[in-house]
């Protein structure tokens, strides 16, 4: 329901047709061969994580390491942006690992583990209270 057609692309149906050919590659329902693979947009993108289906494919090599869903093989570990994170945290499983290390010190669990190195040595000071 409320989906658009897209004049060029007959069978795409989506919510914002204006997103298609606009420069950004979006995912999901816009980087399909219905829509032209985003009218163009994610060609190189597909071409370099072929397999990689992620909501927002734009943000995939920013500068910070996204996880979740990004930091996979098919996504090229977040397009680089999760290596070192992987390799001094392996074990280390989190939804936003950019906060991992950041000089605050994440009570929720998932963040003060040791394998997370307990939040990346931001919480040190309050375990030992």
């Amino acid at each position: 329901g409320g989906d658009c057609v897209v004049e060029e692309y007959p069978n795409c149906h989506v919510v914002l047709p204006s997103s298609i050919g606009d420069g950004r590659c979006d995912g999901r329902k816009y980087n399909t061969a219905e829509c032209g693979w985003d009218g163009g947009d994610c060609a190189k993108f597909n071409e370099k994580y072929p397999g990689c289906d992620v909501s927002t494919p734009f943000i995939i090599g920013s500068g910070y390491c996204s996880g979740g869903e990004y930091n996979t093989e098919k996504c090229g570990w977040d397009g680089g942006d999760c290596i070192k994170f992987n390799e001094k945290y392996p074990d280390c499983v989190v939804k936003e690992p950019y906060r991992v290390g950041d000089g605050f010190c994440d009570i929720r669990g998932e963040y003060n583990t040791k394998e997370c190195g307990w939040d990346g040595g931001g919480c040190i000071e309050f375990n030992e209270k």
